[in-house]
């Protein structure tokens, strides 16, 4: 990875892990955020009063690092007793053992459908913390299986601008990461389809599907859904092949 550049286009308060993790492998990082987080349009409203009622629900469903991170807020040190809490990943396990409580479920593989797979079947009700513009595949897939489940829009994302020099050292960038359907939007949105360096490669398959939709060329897809798998999946894309 020495000499090659690639380009984070993480949301600033989310790329530390993921920047860190290139420059120790030997890689020039180019820090392009292109979507910011920010709270939910309510200010959390409704994710505070779902949380006040939590003996209500049997689970508590969590899909990322920053729902975890409103949920821990709005318990204000409720004690989460008798509900079991599942997550999609071992970033988001990590986030939410940090603020003291232990997942329930933890898929094998990373993504929506897994946990899906995983989780038992109804009934019962499910508290839902996501994204506003959260695809509806975990809580149309919840349902299907028997469960009483309420969304609350937990945070959202919206498009950030990179500076015009940040966006120009892209041009010359050896690999672009993508963490999320967002941040190809974004990126596409600030700076274009040709300022696309020649190596994609996204954290998992439902962002690369949005990438191809967008008519780009995805080189590879992380094998584990995680920071480190996709900085595994950048170095074996920018190695050159065995003889």
């Amino acid at each position: 990875m020495e000499g090659r550049s690639v380009v984070v286009t993480r949301a600033a308060e989310q790329a530390s892990r993921l920047v860190a993790t290139l420059a120790h492998l030997g890689a020039t990082v180019v820090e392009v955020p292109t979507i910011a987080i920010v709270d939910a349009p309510d200010g959390g409203v409704a994710l505070g009063a779902a949380v006040a009622a939590l003996d209500r629900y049997d689970w508590v469903v969590l899909t990322s690092t920053n729902g975890v991170a409103r949920f821990l807020a709005a318990l204000e040190g409720r004690s989460t007793a008798g509900v079991r809490v599942a997550v999609v990943g071992p970033g988001t396990a990590g986030a939410l053992r940090a603020g003291g409580i232990e997942p329930a479920l933890l898929p094998e593989r990373f993504v929506a459908e897994a946990l899906l797979a995983a989780f038992p079947p109804g009934p019962g009700r499910v508290l839902l913390p996501q994204a506003s513009a959260a695809r509806p595949v975990l809580a149309d897939g919840l349902r299907a299986a028997g469960w009483e489940v309420d969304t609350v829009v937990a945070y959202g994302t919206v498009p950030a601008r990179p500076s015009r020099a940040v966006l120009e050292r892209t041009a010359t960038a050896d690999a672009i990461t993508f963490t999320s359907g967002s941040t190809v939007s974004g990126y596409l949105a600030a700076a274009g389809r040709d300022a696309v360096p020649p190596v994609v490669v996204c954290i998992g398959p439902v962002t690369a599907g949005v990438a191809t939709d967008a008519g780009l060329t995805v080189t590879a897809v992380a094998a584990e859904h995680t920071v480190q798998g996709l900085a595994a999946a950048v170095v074996a894309a920018l190695s050159p092949p065995s003889h």
